[in-house]
């Protein structure tokens, strides 16, 4: 699908490369049951980077209990011939919320200047992440995906867009956003931001975690960029949707005491 990182050419560098270029960039990506796709995906994701000149380049591959298709051993197996691959053993996480907050603060750890979140099995494209490092390197806090700008794309099933649509409305009236795409996962962070979307806590555990997040970067200077979206095969379940309107009362309420 995608050049692998051992097979391709030399890249030509991005003219976003003059600010990219030393910058310490941190991949995360939960991966349950991605054997199919996992070590292509990982390659195609470095490949799309490695013309920016980022160094390190590190790709934080978030594993936990909910895998079960043998992706830990195939990524772990792979990382021993691609040093740019670091495989998170998580087991203490409860979901992929707790999965992405864990590889973030590896990624802090690390010294990453940026830090990118990024579905695996493709669902998220990784030819997009130039139109990301070109928005970052303009010197903003935050960068999102948005599957609803012009250029963008949602190939969900149609129940899932309409709570995508709906959810994205009722979080901007509610939280005094102003974003196209309130849902998505894909986004890129400065390390200032992110530590400080960290300080501020992330309490939904559910798929409203990167609607709290995007909240939570109120007042920093963000952009959206348009993407594709392949996944969201499935529906969103009523418990998640509770969920998520119990956390936007929250977050509602913190935001009337002048506390978002």
């Amino acid at each position: 699908m995608f050049p692998s990182a051992e097979t391709r050419g030399a890249a030509a560098p991005t003219p976003a490369a003059a600010v990219t270029a030393g910058l310490a960039l941190g991949v995360v990506s939960p991966m349950a049951n991605e054997a199919d796709t996992a070590v292509e995906f990982v390659s195609a994701v470095l490949a799309a980077c490695a013309p920016h000149g980022f160094d390190p380049l590190t790709f934080f591959a978030v594993v936990d209990r909910a895998s079960h298709d043998g992706t830990r051993a195939l990524l772990e197996a792979y990382a021993r011939r691609e040093p740019r691959l670091r495989v998170v053993w998580a087991p203490e996480t409860q979901g992929v919320a707790d999965a992405y907050v864990r590889g973030y603060r590896e990624a802090l750890a690390a010294g990453c200047d940026w830090i990118l979140e990024i579905d695996a099995g493709f669902s998220h494209d990784p030819t997009a992440l130039d139109a990301f490092f070109a928005a970052m390197a303009a010197g903003r806090d935050c960068v999102f995906g948005s599957r609803f700008l012009a250029g963008g794309s949602n190939l969900g099933i149609l129940r899932r867009r309409f709570v995508s649509r709906a959810g994205t409305v009722l979080a901007n009236a509610l939280l005094g956003t102003r974003l196209t795409d309130m849902t998505s996962g894909y986004e890129l962070f400065s390390r200032d931001a992110l530590a400080a979307v960290l300080a501020k806590g992330i309490r939904s555990r559910g798929p409203f975690f990167q609607t709290e997040i995007k909240a939570s970067c109120r007042g920093l200077d963000v952009v959206e960029v348009p993407i594709s979206y392949a996944g969201g095969d499935r529906g969103v379940g009523g418990q998640a949707i509770a969920e998520s309107l119990a956390n936007l009362s929250r977050l509602f309420a913190r935001r009337l005491r002048g506390a978002l």
